[in-house]
């Protein structure tokens, strides 16, 4: 068979994939009463009366000379590890500012942190295509931690990784080679590859997990594929299930408090809200951008409030939008406030108790907003 008749084979089975896709979206919406937002206001459900003063930002974590990619806190609530450009990992007390460790790293393109469920390490990850375990609790200077562990296995970079809950032994990393992998950190073997060679897994860089807090057999992925992925690490042969409806990169993923649903966040600059058992997206979150805008901001990170009814979406315009999940309305945007980011929102994270939200940003700072008066409805 010559070139030009695969060609052409390739460009009819493309077009072939494209139609059946089409349909199948259009089949998945005849199924759809309405969406959230649209049942909450056939219900006679408003918005909450959010105020910029609901939400200030009480601390700036100021240290990093570098453009900042990643941040977690510990279950605590008490310390943030976050991760930056300049090739250093910093722990921070969360209540006084202060640093606890500053952690130089072999390879300063690191693009995900982690701390363990117990606190007492972290790990983290980039374009060296390893994650990497340091346990604080090593007798050396604070900035001189040795690696402890690291994990080798992926053929891409190490875009995300997170702990499974209650495991300090047991973490999931996603990466560039396509696939998710769970680890034995005490072994630092593999104990499951997700993707790669089996069909139902992901097309493209695997850039996000999340771990369901309800089920920790459970988590999704999303990738540049445009789609996100639920996976059940007792069978890692294939997907539980693939979520399509994005038209760009998934950026980040994010279970909804209750383990039923999670949210997803794209180069579309859209947010959505996905059923996991159905596989139905029950919500779009977007604003109206002008048609000939070139510059359309992307999702970069999201984060849900304990009852679920905020979602917190960070962009690369330096926006931060509070969206009410239910009426699908933005309620706040941090980047109007005062102490404001001045660059792209990279990353943010809710801490354990609900009080505190933390936003890092390519201008090297992380911020830390306190909750006001609407504590007790998020």
């Amino acid at each position: 068979m010559s070139v030009a008749e695969l060609k052409e084979r390739h460009t009819a089975a493309t077009a072939t994939v494209n139609s059946l896709r089409e349909r199948l979206k259009q089949r998945r919406q005849l199924l759809l009463d309405t969406d959230v937002s649209g049942y909450a206001r056939s219900q006679g459900r408003s918005a909450i009366s959010f105020s910029p003063t609901d939400l200030v930002c009480c601390r700036i974590l100021q240290g990093h000379t570098g453009k900042i990619y990643s941040l977690d806190w510990t279950p605590e609530r008490n310390r943030i590890v976050s991760a930056s450009q300049d090739g250093r990992l910093i722990v921070w007390n969360a209540l006084t500012s202060q640093k606890t460790h500053a952690i130089k790293l072999q390879c300063p393109w690191v693009m995900t942190c982690a701390f363990a469920p117990n606190g007492l390490s972290v790990a983290c990850g980039g374009l060296d295509s390893v994650c990497s375990i340091f346990n604080l609790n090593s007798h050396v200077e604070r900035d001189s931690i040795p690696v402890s562990r690291v994990l080798t296995g992926h053929k891409g970079y190490v875009y995300s990784c997170q702990y499974v809950p209650d495991q300090e032994t047991r973490l999931i990393t996603s990466s560039g080679d396509q696939t998710c992998v769970l680890w034995d950190v005490t072994t630092g073997q593999r104990i499951s590859v997700f993707g790669g060679e089996f069909p139902s897994g992901h097309t493209a860089s695997v850039l996000s997990v999340s771990i369901n807090n309800s089920n920790s057999n459970m988590f999704v992925s999303g990738s540049c594929d445009a789609t996100a992925r639920l996976w059940d690490t007792r069978i890692a042969s294939r997907a539980v299930r693939t979520y399509h409806g994005h038209q760009g990169d998934v950026n980040t993923v994010k279970f909804f408090p209750d383990g039923q649903r999670f949210g997803t966040g794209s180069d579309d600059s859209t947010c959505r809200l996905y059923d996991m058992r159905t596989g139905h997206q029950l919500q779009v979150y977007s604003q109206q951008h002008d048609a000939d805008d070139d510059e359309v901001p992307i999702v970069t990170s999201i984060a849900f409030s304990l009852s679920g009814r905020l979602l917190f979406a960070g962009y690369s315009s330096g926006d931060c939008y509070v969206w009410d999940t239910l009426m699908a309305e933005v309620v706040l945007n941090l980047g109007t406030l005062q102490n404001s980011h001045e660059s792209r929102i990279s990353c943010l994270s809710l801490s354990s108790d609900g009080s505190a939200l933390c936003t890092g940003s390519w201008d090297k700072n992380l911020k830390i907003w306190a909750f006001g008066g609407h504590r007790r409805v998020i």
